[in-house]
Formats: C-alpha cells, sequence, structure tokens
C-alpha cells in the first residue's frame, strides 16, 4: 500500500469463473479526499473513487479493464483487479551498486507518467513569469537535502550503535 492507504478500509474479493482454476481477485480500496483538496479551489468530487480512477486512467499507459469506483453508506471507494503486475529490480544486500540507477529510473517513468496529467497552458498560466515558483521549489530543494543529511546521520549513528543492520554500500 502507499502512505495514502494507511488507515483506510480495504476489501479483496474472490470471485469464481468456469470452474477453481479461474479465480479472478478485485480489491475494493476507500478512497478519502486528496490531502491537497483544502488548498485548492477546484470543485469537489462526487465521488473520490472516481477522482483516483481519473487520475489512474491518465497517467497509466494500460489501465486495469475492471477499474471502476462507487459508494456505499457514505463510503467512497475504488475497485481494480488484484495481482501485482509491477516490474521491479532484486538486489543482493550485500551489494546494491545498481540501487542508484533503479532509484533514477523509476523516478524517470514516475516522472514521465505524472506529466501526462497536466495541462501546459493551464500549468504555465498558474506559474506566469515570476520567478516565484523556480525560488520557491529551489528553498524547498535545499531544505529536503538537509534533511536528507540529517536523517542519514541518524541511520549512521543508529548503525554503529547497532541498534540497526545496515548493509556495506560501495
Amino acid at each position: 500500500m502507499g502512505v495514502g492507504s494507511v488507515g483506510t478500509r480495504c476489501w479483496v474479493i474472490l470471485l469464481m469463473g468456469n470452474g477453481s482454476e479461474d479465480p479472478l481477485f478485485l480489491q475494493y480500496k476507500e478512497a478519502r479526499p486528496s490531502v491537497l483538496a483544502p488548498f485548492s479551489n477546484a470543485a469537489r468530487w462526487d465521488c473520490e473513487g472516481r477522482r483516483v480512477v481519473v487520475g489512474q486512467r491518465i497517467i497509466q499507459g494500460a489501465p486495469d479493464i475492471f477499474l471502476g469506483w462507487g459508494k456505499t453508506k457514505g463510503i467512497h471507494f475504488y475497485m481494480r483487479q488484484l495481482r501485482d503486475m509491477k516490474g521491479g529490480a532484486e538486489f543482493d544486500p550485500e551489494n546494491v551498486k545498481g540501487f542508484p540507477d533503479y532509484g533514477k529510473l523509476s523516478g524517470w517513468a514516475l516522472a514521465q507518467a505524472h506529466a501526462k496529467s497536466g495541462d501546459p497552458a493551464v500549468l504555465a498560466g498558474y506559474l506566469g513569469k515570476s520567478e516565484g515558483m523556480d525560488e520557491a521549489v529551489t528553498r524547498f530543494a535545499f531544505a529536503y537535502s538537509r534533511q536528507t543529511d540529517r536523517d542519514y546521520d541518524a541511520l549512521r549513528k543508529a548503525a554503529r550503535a547497532k541498534r540497526i543492520r545496515v548493509a556495506e554500500t560501495v
């Protein structure tokens, strides 16, 4: 689950097709309002599940054919087929040389998917011609970098104190 799913309801439904060798698992997940909603003047969705599905259809090249949404007893949800079709990579804990490249490729793929979701003219109009957004993103990046350094220092301290085990990296 992603961080947006923590504390939400989730159901798994088993449907049987033409015999015991033909199962279909569907996942129903509660959909709550976006954490960005309080900061936006955008119209509210009639169903938060629909908001999630519309977003997934925008950023996914081939969304699940079972992807849908609904409401029951005041609970907004979306549904999808329950199966992990994501690609991935396995890393030997003792040899993680390829991990930084994997992270870069994952970030690139995520950025490409999200880039499809915005209207360039609307975004350009929203950002305007000032350098305010550039400056804000730069401040955030430097603050994030400082936090990452503090987190790494805390990790190293915990490893030295043997509170956690950390694999050696090259």
